[in-house]
């Protein structure tokens, strides 16, 4: 798993643009095969870990944990 501070670090985007991408995400989430490989990094990463959380069953809301 990539932390938020290495995520924020690789795609250089600040801490409340990186939580918008998440969301926009979460709320916009496509299956693998119809999405565009165009779509900023971040929401990539995040729609993969959405995609992990239905194969392992867990599909409940999660929440970015603060440090």
């Amino acid at each position: 798993k990539v932390t938020v501070m290495a995520t924020r670090a690789r795609f250089d985007v600040d801490f409340i643009e990186e939580l918008k991408l998440r969301r926009w995400a979460r709320e916009n989430y496509v299956p693998t095969d119809g999405r565009r490989r165009d779509w900023h990094p971040i929401i990539l990463e995040e729609m993969d870990r959405r995609d992990d959380e239905f194969q392992t069953g867990d599909v409940s809301p999660s929440y970015a944990a603060v440090a």
